[in-house]
């Protein structure tokens, strides 16, 4: 019974999927370590995290996507669309680092699950079980008590624990409005296309930040081989997490 059990197509696609979604939560782990220690070293210059994030992602995929030489799946101005919210995502999260502990930011980030919930039902039509409601509401109560806990002066640290744990909030919506974006193209369009596109408008929208807002504080930046190493950690983190999602999205959406 048990070579049975082992042998069984969604038993094995289900574990392939828990797998996926460990190396999921370890480059997450990675990104929010990477942040924290560059918002300690006084390094604060979330667009260009960003930026060499999704530089990364267009060094691989846009080849890629090219030498298909196929018109797009999807409209190009629904991927700058997704490149916009997911770019400004990143810099909401990123940025609270510099006011919040790694620990309320890590965990704050889970707001993402009601968001995306919701967004789901409303445009993918996706139908969840009492029991993920419940689980969901669970996960909700539980940073209800995380605010709380930074709103009083024995909170969990940082220069202004609150304004981080707002910027996380809001850097959740941008999150969920991309991943919506990116579980349909999975589903139903191209996942190579949807993050070559994300990495081409990402770039764009940083770039174009950065030369705004970030210029002075690149200048300030004391580079070393420590910081270097730093901001190649985050970009690679951030590689595997976005090469990895989609196939944990396409895997769950084949067990379902």
């Amino acid at each position: 019974m048990m070579n049975n059990w082992w042998r069984n197509k969604n038993v094995s696609r289900l574990l392939f999927a828990l797998f996926l979604g460990q190396l999921v939560s370890l480059a997450l782990a990675i990104l929010g370590f990477t942040s924290s220690l560059l918002a300690n070293q006084g390094v604060h210059a979330p667009l260009t995290q960003s930026f060499f994030s999704y530089l990364s992602l267009a060094l691989v995929y846009i080849p890629i996507l090219l030498s298909r030489r196929q018109k797009l799946m999807v409209p190009w101005y629904w991927y700058a669309l997704a490149g916009f919210v997911d770019s400004i995502g990143n810099y909401l999260i990123i940025k609270a680092y510099q006011f919040s502990s790694i620990t309320s930011v890590t965990l704050l980030a889970c707001w993402t699950i009601p968001w995306v919930i919701i967004l789901t039902w409303i445009f993918i039509g996706t139908r969840y079980s009492i029991g993920q409601f419940v689980g969901s509401a669970i996960c909700i109560g539980g940073l209800a008590l995380v605010f709380l806990s930074d709103a009083n002066e024995s909170g969990s640290g940082g220069r202004n624990p609150i304004l981080g744990d707002v910027l996380v909030l809001g850097g959740t919506i941008g999150f969920a409005l991309s991943n919506v974006g990116e579980e349909f193209c999975v589903k139903k369009r191209d996942r190579v296309e949807y993050i070559a596109m994300l990495a081409v408008f990402g770039l764009i929208v940083t770039m174009c930040a950065i030369s705004m807002f970030e210029r002075e504080n690149l200048q300030a930046i004391k580079w070393s081989p420590e910081i270097i190493s730093i901001f190649a950690a985050h970009a690679f983190s951030s590689f595997m997490f976005y090469t990895i999602l989609p196939f944990v999205l396409k895997v769950s959406y084949i067990h379902s």
